[in-house]
């Protein structure tokens, strides 16, 4: 459907199982994931997985995360970094896959692009609906974008980090165990 429109041609990257207990909705792959064919293998998923409180090996089970992106194809370069995600993907695929994960406790949209997609009417702009994480856990939670870009938005809000962050990783341990979330 969106070919034409990919500049490295379509090769997408999404995991999931009908046993994913935490649901991460994304923006689309960049170019180091499409090259390797693993999402989040950039120095954006270390810091996710940083936030997450998760190791790789937890991150890519697919039984403990569904990776599932606004778009599932790397998408191409723009003048301020990646093109945002073919607008065709998620409203032909996310309702259809997110209906077999029956077992997710918890959402976690990340970025504007999921954000605006799901929440945007509902919450003025990201930073409002990250800073009520209290009221949206322990269900769902939004996240800036964890691209090293986003440096001054995480330190123009403090509370990212000394609140929402460790709510993030108690909900996470909650989830995973305690254990499993450490390794």
């Amino acid at each position: 459907m969106c070919v034409e429109h990919l500049p490295l041609g379509p090769k997408p990257l999404l995991a999931a199982s009908p046993q994913s207990r935490v649901l991460l909705i994304g923006q689309a792959p960049g170019r180091v994931a499409h090259e390797s064919g693993v999402p989040w293998s950039d120095v954006s998923g270390d810091r996710l997985r940083s936030w997450l409180g998760v190791s790789r090996r937890v991150f890519y089970d697919p039984d403990c995360f569904a990776i599932v992106p606004m778009g599932f194809c790397f998408p191409g370069t723009g003048k301020q970094g990646d093109m945002a995600p073919r607008p065709e993907c998620a409203p032909l695929w996310h309702e259809r896959l997110i209906k077999s994960l029956d077992r997710v406790e918890l959402t976690i949209y990340l970025g504007r692009y999921a954000f605006e997609h799901y929440l945007g009417n509902s919450y003025n702009v990201l930073t409002n609906a990250a800073r009520g994480y209290e009221a949206l856990l322990p269900k769902l939670i939004v996240l800036p974008h964890p691209s090293p870009r986003n440096g001054f938005w995480i330190k123009k809000n403090p509370w990212f980090e000394t609140g929402l962050l460790p709510a993030l990783q108690r909900r996470m341990a909650e989830i995973l165990g305690r254990n499993l979330a450490k390794e």
